[in-house]
């Protein structure tokens, strides 16, 4: 074998032994959304297999409260968070003067009333105690519900920023127990009534279309979002999610999973 056939072998070799190696795929992408576990938590960690494809190495940041999430994605400790809906986020931002805006609606939660003892909510006696959340918007959806219940009456157009002191009519004599949201399932057993975000039932067991006494309706403006800072709305990775999120996949999962207890609102 003389020079130039030797050096013309050892590049062909060269070149099939760089074709026959792996490509190096790019790095995949990192994406950190706050979260509460259920159902929020769940719906993440359906998507997150969905997203690797894509090259999006979802992180799920797990919170059991309502005031984490949203200080973490304003002080850029996340992307995006996913566990709020529309009226309690409009609130913090406008309270707590956050720069976050809602991306796209994903499911509804409906509230509910559950007791340990009583299987009518109008059997509540005299003097009841009720445990509701105590954070603004939550703890004036619960005062909604037990106004469409018939057991309160409030000031008319409160709204959902209702608070006891906006109660005009409590035939009952009710005694309302303000908890943080967290908190009111575990108090089922010390009170009268309890009114529980979903979310929060779901996480202790509690089933909202077979435990609950009274539920919110299915036409409930109180859709969960993914939200993001102002200016990432449209941010790829963020639009990713929530195409995944929003996917007939999801939908099917969220029906079969939750029977009703979850709604997509989309």
């Amino acid at each position: 074998m003389n020079r130039r056939t030797f050096i013309a072998s050892a590049v062909a070799a060269a070149l099939f032994a760089s074709a026959s190696l792996p490509a190096f795929a790019a790095p995949a992408q990192k994406l950190r959304v706050a979260c509460t576990p259920v159902p929020s938590g769940e719906l993440l960690k359906f998507v997150k297999p969905i997203l690797a494809k894509q090259g999006i190495d979802l992180q799920i940041v797990e919170f059991t409260d309502f005031v984490a999430p949203n200080a973490a994605l304003d002080a850029k400790e996340v992307d995006a968070n996913f566990y709020q809906h529309v009226p309690f986020l409009d609130n913090a931002v406008r309270l707590r003067r956050l720069k976050i805006a809602k991306v796209a609606p994903v499911h509804i939660l409906p509230i509910a009333v559950y007791s340990k003892n009583l299987k009518d909510v109008k059997k509540v006696p005299q003097g009841g105690r009720v445990s509701i959340p105590n954070d603004p918007t939550n703890g004036g959806r619960a005062l909604l519900l037990l106004q469409s219940a018939g057991l309160i009456k409030l000031r008319p157009g409160v709204g959902y920023e209702a608070t006891p002191l906006d109660v005009v009519s409590n035939p009952k004599k009710l005694k309302f127990v303000e908890l943080d949201a967290a908190q009111v399932p575990r108090s089922i057993r010390d009170v009268d009534l309890a009114v529980v975000n979903s979310n929060y039932a779901l996480g202790v067991g509690l089933n909202p279309l077979k435990d609950a006494i009274f539920i919110e309706n299915k036409e409930s403006p109180y859709a969960v979002v993914v939200a993001a800072r102002q200016g990432d709305e449209k941010n790829p990775k963020i639009q990713k999610l929530v195409q995944a999120l929003t996917s007939k996949e999801t939908k099917n999962f969220i029906l079969k999973k939750y029977k009703g207890a979850v709604v997509p609102a989309f």
